[in-house]
């Protein structure tokens, strides 16, 4: 597993429970948005690509897609074709 330092900027561990009831991807989203309600992630920051979250968080790039999902069906990102996600103004 890579460190989240790598794609994130912080230098904790995490790692999904995937003996958990919460499927992996709600996990995954529900950190990014725990990072986002923090402030470590104002709006405007371009999140790392696909690919690389999920070597960040040592999930499957489908896993991640659906994270991605579930923060834009929250309102926390948005989803530009070509230029990346991106956190909004809340």
């Amino acid at each position: 597993m890579v460190p989240v330092e790598h794609v994130s900027g912080r230098a904790d561990w995490f790692e999904p429970d995937r003996s958990s009831a919460v499927y992996v991807y709600v996990q995954v989203a529900d950190h990014i948005a725990q990072r986002v309600d923090a402030g470590e992630l104002p709006p405007g920051t371009r999140l790392p690509t696909e690919r690389d979250l999920a070597l960040g968080y040592g999930v499957a790039v489908v896993t991640v897609r659906r994270a991605l999902a579930e923060l834009r069906h929250r309102g926390l990102v948005q989803t530009v074709r070509v230029r990346g996600t991106f956190v909004v103004e809340r």
